[in-house]
């Protein structure tokens, strides 16, 4: 993985890049601990701390149970029968010396009190990364407390303003929010224990075997199922959704997808090494149209519906902007100075550096170059959001303005939530995001022989789920303002996706007027609220 891929991840996850390189971590024991209970591992027990609490959602008042504890899960291939006691030496030896890698992962589930278990919708929802604590969606959107920040401008330093939230989703389901291995409360250990927990296809086992084990705990097989995956959660609830459904039988109700990117060829960042491959630059054309919309960069009249101009900027990248990059070096000066012109007309972006540029502007060159003469960086995971540039004459921006204006405010709200509200993590740290230093981005596709070492793809693990459970509703959410992952590229892979035409009826989209946290906008988090719990209530089955 090179360091510019972790930059880049980093700050989808709302990090700045000098905070996540300095992230610690606490190191495994050295010595196991015993097994104590039912479920434990030979270095980590479950723990599970029950608080009650009352939320005053739109839909009004919820009390509820909440439950902050974790669950050991372990690496694939791991057998679950122990040694017994009157096994041969050899036998015993052997197990105590490879016992295999474990990971602790933490929760915070919320369910309503009064309401039986197959009645009651149940979502598990996680962050993205690779390896980001869930703190974005649980104290920034859906939890039933919430951390106010400033709209579109760094948030004042502490004291933050933590206040119940109108818009949790307990109003439409029961929640779980799950920290990835390494992340949060969570914790990993054994022999290669990196190996077995850091790459696609382990990471959406380690889920996957969470849900099988939290279903089983709570006593919720019969609810129905839903997973809600933000960026490179999206990625994990693409491949998660089939490995639930081929694996362990579980089918899900829906899968809701928020800031999506499934196949990673179509990422604006560092497009330029993958040379012929002009998708990225189309999709990523109509978010660089909104941002310089809002901050009045477009030359001439600005236009009063954004909807409406997005549509016309969507048609010219997929149109005429797509034939000028196919025709690579064929297009005469005639032909790439109307396109440079379109684009600038798009963008607000100066003639002369498009042309430079060769008609192709990725994320970072956008975001360093859209307000250059006021010396100001524009945000990556919220275009909305500026900052004033470190280095004026840098190519691309040196970080996300987004990410150093709220990441503090998320970190030191949930470490007084966790210990007041959820009485857990007494002393304990919390990690924002687990030290990968490589993550192993083979995945092996449905119907593949073996994991393949290639750009990420995961269409078809979502294609393959909707097909092999034809029931299964999918909604994806983005926001105009998102250049981490564009709202036009979650758009294209869907309609993209392997699946007969019927099924495409059973994907829905909304699009939001904020960034890649949608709920970062107050209105839009209302928005996505009401939009989520709609989707719920036309997809749980119950009562039918």
């Amino acid at each position: 993985m090179t360091i510019t891929r972790l930059r880049n991840f980093a700050l989808t996850l709302g990090l700045g890049t000098a905070l996540a390189s300095v992230l610690l971590y606490a190191a495994a024991p050295e010595k196991p601990a015993p097994a104590q209970v039912q479920g434990a591992g030979r270095y980590f027990k479950p723990d599970d701390i029950a608080t009650d609490g009352s939320v005053g959602t739109a839909s009004g008042r919820v009390n509820y149970t909440a439950h902050a504890g974790t669950l050991v899960v372990h690496a694939k291939n791991w057998d679950d029968v122990a040694v017994p006691a009157n096994a041969e030496k050899e036998d015993k030896e052997a197990a105590a010396q490879n016992p295999g890698a474990e990971a602790s992962m933490f929760y915070a589930a919320y369910f309503k009190k009064g309401v039986g278990e197959g009645q009651r919708p149940i979502m598990f929802l996680f962050n993205g990364g690779p390896g980001s604590a869930t703190v974005w969606l649980h104290m920034g959107a859906f939890g039933p407390r919430r951390v106010v920040t400033s709209d579109d401008a760094h948030t004042p330093a502490a004291p933050y303003r933590v206040v119940d939230n109108q818009w949790s989703l307990l109003d439409a389901a029961d929640l779980v929010f799950i920290d990835a291995p390494g992340a949060g409360f969570s914790r990993i250990a054994g022999k290669d224990k990196e190996k077995a927990f850091w790459g696609i296809d382990e990471d959406a086992h380690a889920f996957s075997e969470f849900i099988n084990q939290f279903l089983t705990k709570y006593s919720r097989w019969n609810s129905p199922k839903y997973i809600f995956g933000e960026s490179y959660g999206t990625t994990r609830a693409a491949v998660l959704s089939n490995m639930l459904q081929s694996n362990y039988a579980i089918d899900l109700n829906g899968v809701i997808m928020l800031s999506q990117i499934l196949n990673f060829d179509m990422s604006a960042d560092g497009p330029q090494v993958n040379p012929g491959v002009n998708l990225p630059y189309q999709l990523a054309l109509p978010t660089y149209a909104a941002s310089a919309w809002y901050h009045n960069k477009l030359p001439g009249q600005k236009p009063a519906d954004l909807r409406t101009f997005l549509g016309e900027v969507q048609h010219f990248a997929m149109g005429d902007y797509a034939q000028a990059l196919q025709a690579g070096s064929a297009l005469n000066d005639q032909q790439r100075n109307m396109i440079a012109q379109r684009l600038h007309n798009y963008t607000g972006l100066r003639t002369d550096y498009i042309l430079r540029a060769d008609l192709r502007i990725d994320g970072g060159m956008f975001e360093q170059n859209l307000q250059d003469a006021a010396e100001l960086t524009t945000g990556r995971l919220d275009t909305r959001f500026s900052g004033p540039s470190l280095d004026p004459l840098d190519k691309e921006a040196d970080y996300d303005p987004q990410s150093a204006s709220i990441s503090s405010a998320y970190i030191s709200a949930f470490n007084d939530y966790a210990r007041d509200g959820l009485k857990y993590g007494e002393g304990r740290k919390y990690y924002l995001f687990a030290p990968i230093k490589e993550w192993d981005f083979k995945h092996q596709q449905p119907g593949s022989g073996e994991a393949l070492q290639t750009s990420p793809n995961v269409m078809p693990d979502l294609a393959v789920a909707m097909k092999t459970n034809p029931n299964l509703r999918v909604m994806l959410n983005a926001g105009f303002y998102d250049l981490a992952t564009p709202y036009y590229e979650g758009i294209y892979e869907m309609r993209q996706l392997p699946i007969p035409r019927a099924l495409q009826s059973h994907i829905e989209y909304k699009q939001y007027e904020s960034g890649h946290m949608v709920y970062a906008h107050e209105q839009s988090l209302k928005e996505i609220h009401d939009a989520v719990a709609d989707f719920v209530r036309r997809t749980d089955n119950v009562g039918r």
